[in-house]
């Protein structure tokens, strides 16, 4: 059947990607390998001194307030270096939550190399609650 007798508004046989179509595992892979790099970079930069290139969190620029995930960095380092205690000391709410953000991050990974795309999808439910956590931590960190 040619296209002109087709029914207007008809949904089409073959549905093709607006751009190109890439493998589900390519963004998890590219995400893997700046992570990597970061990482490379960061353990020679210690971001406890000044002078490095490394960028100030927006946040705290505009308001000399801790956000959320300011001390992220230093955190980072500090765990690359071995150094939990430390770690806990710049953004413990982070070090608390990095378990699960590796688990999620590595189920991403693991289903893209299998070729499927399985968004994560969170409960309206959990959603709210962490929210409430974060601005309860940003509160609770800026007071004390």
């Amino acid at each position: 059947m040619a296209d002109h007798t087709r029914r207007a508004g008809a949904p089409s046989a073959v549905r093709r990607p607006a751009g190109p179509a890439r493998h589900p595992a390519v963004v998890p892979l590219a995400t893997l390998a700046a992570g990597i790099a970061a990482s490379a970079y960061l353990y020679g930069t210690d971001p406890h001194q000044s002078g490095h290139w490394l960028p100030r969190c927006p946040f705290n620029w505009l308001t000399g307030l801790l956000c959320p995930a300011c001390g992220g960095t230093r955190l980072a380092y500090d765990l690359l270096h071995g150094e939990p205690a430390r770690a806990f000391h710049e953004n413990a709410l982070m070090l608390l939550l990095l378990p699960f953000a590796a688990f999620f991050g590595g189920r991403w990974f693991v289903e893209g190399l299998r070729g499927r795309r399985r968004p994560l999808v969170l409960k309206a439910r959990t959603q709210y609650a962490l929210l409430a956590v974060t601005v309860v931590w940003t509160v609770v960190r800026n007071v004390y």
